[in-house]
């Protein structure tokens, strides 16, 4: 092992040693992580289907066919559409949860509404029913964004700012772990046991996930005892619609927000036109899962890279200027590549730094800022951007790829040069505001 490997080995039995609540927390975002990955090749392979039979119900593709608009030239765009409408009825419902439910409720309670539905997409895959595709699409794009931002408040309940800086990079690595793990058992099954099974693999990690957040809890009511913040074990109150409120009235999170709206843009652009690419390229659904396995393999590896070896480090010395700066700028240099020539294989290279940037250090720095905020930020306005902001804004892209696809592949990506700028001039007004807020209390 080389000696920075044996730093950062180092540094990380240490951190273990400090902090008993990040075993879990790695077990947390590990199993989270695995149970998305599993999955989400599946939904790429749907999305990208040649088989309209296999994506919308019978019914749906007739009345489009009667209406003079095959449904086969928009499926992304009704997706999307669809998706953003889905986000605008549950993020209410999750308000009204948060608002009116104990931490110790809320959370076991999203997590086993995933594992229920996911029992149900085992029966719909196992019998063939037509729409299946569509409707797995719509789950597994909400469960994605609400799993993964409860998680993150969460952990803005059990760490400090500091512990934040010193341990996302690590618990975003544990993540990662699952996330490379995920593919691997997709691939290495779904050809052998069908892609039903799939579901009860995802599922088992779930659970341990609510195992998880029981473990934790007793850290983050300690947290809160000692720093006398607002007791997580009671109902947070207030309006089910806070989140975005609190959007539009407070500076930081409007600049969040539209920080997140860009970044959103430059990945559904990118998204689409690579599933453009491969809709052309494999017609078979199990093939394409496999590729898409392969792509996911490939973002995860550079990701795991990253987070142990620099992310703890820039957060820790720097704060979270370059881990928001960085990611703008090599995109900026990937999207200005293939605006000159987009080339598939260099499409594919695009994707994966464009994730894994995100993943290992763009979004570990916005955690952190959650950390020095008080609950109503975090469960609430934090939910708002990773939900109906984030989706949201795929919609309104994936239109907007729709448009500039009909120029060819040489407009989107120098359309997404331009939104890729918008992104990293949004992350500078993030860097302006948070100076702004207190250091750890």
């Amino acid at each position: 092992m080389s000696i920075a490997g044996r730093a950062s080995l180092s540094r990380l039995t240490q951190a273990l040693r400090e902090s008993p609540a990040l075993w879990w927390s790695f077990l947390y975002f590990f199993c989270l992580l695995s149970g998305y990955y599993v999955l989400r090749p599946v939904r790429e392979a749907m999305a990208a289907s040649a088989d309209l039979q296999t994506i919308f119900p019978a019914s749906l593709i007739a009345w489009f066919d009667a209406h003079g608009m095959p449904l086969k030239d928009f499926t992304l765009q009704f997706l999307f559409t669809c998706v953003f409408l889905i986000m605008l009825v549950m993020q209410p419902l999750y308000g009204w949860v948060v608002s009116r439910f104990p931490r110790r409720v809320f959370l076991p309670a999203v997590y086993g509404f995933f594992i229920a539905t996911l029992l149900g997409f085992y029966v719909m895959f196992n019998s063939g029913v037509p729409g299946r595709g569509m409707a797995f699409f719509f789950w597994i794009t909400v469960f994605n964004l609400f799993a993964v931002a409860v998680f993150w408040s969460f952990m803005a309940d059990v760490f400090s700012n500091a512990q934040a800086r010193a341990y996302y990079g690590y618990i975003g690595a544990a993540g990662t772990v699952g996330a490379f793990l995920g593919p691997i058992i997709t691939s290495s099954l779904v050809q052998r046991v069908g892609i039903a099974n799939l579901m009860l693999v995802s599922a088992g990690f779930l659970l341990v996930c609510v195992l998880c957040i029981w473990q934790l809890r007793p850290w983050a009511v300690q947290r809160e005892r000692e720093q006398r913040l607002v007791d997580g074990e009671k109902p947070m109150g207030g309006s089910v619609l806070d989140g975005l409120k609190l959007i539009a009235r407070e500076p930081l999170l409007r600049w969040l927000a539209l920080m997140v709206v860009f970044g959103v843009g430059v990945g559904t652009m990118l998204y689409n036109e690579q599933a453009s690419i491969a809709r052309r390229m494999i017609t078979d659904p199990a093939a394409s899962t496999a590729f898409y396995s392969r792509i996911d393999l490939a973002v995860n590896a550079l990701t795991l890279i990253v987070q142990l070896g620099i992310t703890r480090w820039l957060l820790s010395r720097f704060g979270i200027a370059p881990a928001l700066l960085i990611p703008g700028f090599a995109i900026i240099i990937g999207f200005s590549v293939l605006a000159a020539s987009p080339l598939p294989l260099m499409v594919a290279v695009v994707q994966v730094m464009t994730r894994a940037s995100e993943f290992s250090l763009g979004k570990p720095a916005r955690e952190t800022i959650y950390t020095r905020v008080d609950r109503q930020w975090r469960y609430k306005a934090g939910a708002a951007i990773d939900t109906v902001v984030y989706r949201g804004a795929d919609l309104t892209f994936a239109w907007v790829h729709k448009g500039l696809s009909l120029f060819g592949s040489h407009l989107v990506f120098a359309g997404g040069t331009l939104v890729a700028v918008l992104m990293t001039l949004s992350a500078l007004g993030v860097l302006r505001e948070e100076k702004k807020l207190p250091r750890d209390r």
